[in-house]
């Protein structure tokens, strides 16, 4: 392929490469979650573990309905930026909500 015009080649290249970074700024901006995560915060209690609070939270949290038991103590952890399993009384949790 032989280019004729170079100087409207390369027009036509930048116009390509405008119009694809416009688009893909575009796309980034978009989200698709329906919407953002609320959370409300939960007092741990003298007898509390991860477990027991993850327990309660699968009956009674919609967020965690129908979850395995591991991952809301994983995403309890996770959430709280907790390195290990222990909890204190009066320790406060963010727990996800919907």
């Amino acid at each position: 392929m032989k280019i004729v015009n170079f100087e409207k080649f390369i027009k036509s290249i930048c116009c390509i490469l405008l119009m694809v970074f416009a688009l893909s700024t575009i796309c980034a901006k978009s989200t698709f979650s329906h919407k953002e995560t609320e959370y409300t915060t939960i007092r741990v209690s003298k007898g509390d573990t991860l477990w027991s609070i993850a327990s309660d939270l699968q009956t009674s949290n919609d967020y965690y309905k129908n979850k395995d038991i591991r991952y809301i103590v994983f995403d309890i952890k996770n959430t709280n930026n907790l390195e290990s399993s222990n909890l204190h009384i009066d320790q406060e949790l963010m727990i996800p909500i919907i």
